[in-house]
């Protein structure tokens, strides 16, 4: 299913997707470039979903055109980018990099409310030292009439660059945003460090995912116990929850890892599974000292 499928079950009789389900307006797009988009999704076995097909479509004024305001992003290697110079910029460079590497792109999921939404994709590039998968979140306010607010990108550049960036807070914490259930109970779960009430969070066939992806995947009881023991060894990690996108089924929990001084910025996407417990909690941060040298 693509990232259009997802939400609107497929595209329009003018061959768009509904303006409410993607990053960027379509109809700012030109006919051609919409044509190729669904030309590539119709064909290519991983999916390219709409956050990358606008970078790499070559339509800067589509892209600034889709915000509601200036131009306003915060991306892991080059911060916070704001301004439609520095934005125009940002696009340039990032599509001569996705296509210097042959960026494919695989939709994993994709949440969009009234004004907010997410997306989670694997970045399938080739490195200098081979194939690299790199796991991206993409989270979007839009409340103004569909048109974006603000985009914050998230990802560990430890597949990148070999090394964590330390990433300051993006968000400031709000106690108005409340998860709810088994998100809530995971949530406090890492924060008093009890590994049975982790475990018991998930799925009997859940797992959880490093923000380095690729191999570090700990599944089932005996797989997750091990690695939230090795995680929470030296006690719990408090979160500070900022901002949240949950339809029902899957959450978007931004957060702030406090426990090593200076707040730093991350998300975990979490998803129900049929019992109402975790069938999936894909973490999205750079923080070096949780989970060590891959992540």
């Amino acid at each position: 299913m693509d990232s259009c499928d997802a939400a609107v079950s497929g595209v329009n009789p003018a061959g768009m997707c509904d303006a409410g389900v993607v990053p960027w307006v379509p109809e700012l797009f030109t006919a051609p470039a919409l044509q190729r988009l669904v030309d590539r999704r119709r064909r290519d076995d991983l999916v390219a979903v709409p956050y990358f097909d606008g970078l790499m479509a070559g339509e800067h004024d589509a892209l600034v055109e889709s915000f509601a305001g200036e131009p306003e992003l915060h991306d892991p290697l080059r911060g916070r980018v704001k301004g439609v110079r520095a934005f125009e910029a940002f696009v340039a460079e990032s599509s001569a990099w996705l296509g210097q590497h042959h960026a494919r792109v695989e939709a994993v999921e994709h949440v969009i409310l009234e004004q907010r939404g997410f997306e989670e994709v694997v970045l399938h590039l080739d490195g200098a030292g081979g194939p690299v998968d790199l796991p991206v979140a993409i989270v979007a306010d839009r409340p103004s009439g569909g048109l974006i607010d603000e985009l914050r990108i998230y990802c560990s550049t430890w597949a990148l660059t070999g090394h964590h960036a330390s990433r300051p807070a993006l968000l400031q914490p709000d106690p108005e945003v409340h998860e709810s259930d088994v998100v809530a109970d995971y949530r406090r779960a890492l924060a008093t460090g009890d590994v049975d009430a982790v475990v018991a969070a998930f799925e009997p066939d859940g797992y959880t995912r490093e923000p380095a992806g690729g191999e570090y995947v700990h599944d089932g009881p005996e797989g997750l116990r091990a690695f939230y023991e090795g995680l929470l060894a030296n006690g719990g990690i408090p979160l500070e929850t900022c901002a949240v996108v949950d339809d029902g089924r899957a959450c978007a929990l931004e957060f702030n890892v406090v426990r090593w001084g200076t707040p730093q910025a991350g998300v975990v996407i979490c998803v129900r599974g049929p019992n109402g417990k975790l069938a999936a909690a894909r973490v999205y941060d750079d923080v070096d000292h949780r989970l060590g040298p891959h992540g």
